[in-house]
């Protein structure tokens, strides 16, 4: 009997933990700075309301979209299933 060793788990997991950790840092930081900054960008060069209120829209939408990842994720996942049949469909080439 051969048994597995795994040599690097501790660099795996120290990888797996910075990931999730700059994961972090961009969903939960630069994405909202970054969207206030094309905010203030977009008011400041145009200097107009109109455009600006547009930012601030589309400003939230990414923000929104971003924040929502896993709700996101699993309504695509549960729409793929539904478009293939669901579980308990069987495959048939018509």
């Amino acid at each position: 009997m051969q048994e597995t060793i795994t040599m690097a788990a501790g660099w795996i997991q120290t990888g797996t933990g910075l990931g999730n950790d700059i994961k972090g840092l961009i969903f939960d930081v630069a994405i909202p700075v970054l969207c206030g900054i094309f905010v203030l960008v977009v008011g400041w060069k145009t200097k107009a309301p109109g455009p600006t209120i547009m930012a601030v829209i589309f400003a939230a939408i990414v923000w929104g979209l971003s924040a929502n990842m896993a709700t996101l994720k699993n309504k695509t996942s549960e729409d793929i299933v539904q478009y293939q049949g669901g579980p308990a469909a069987s495959r048939s080439d018509q």
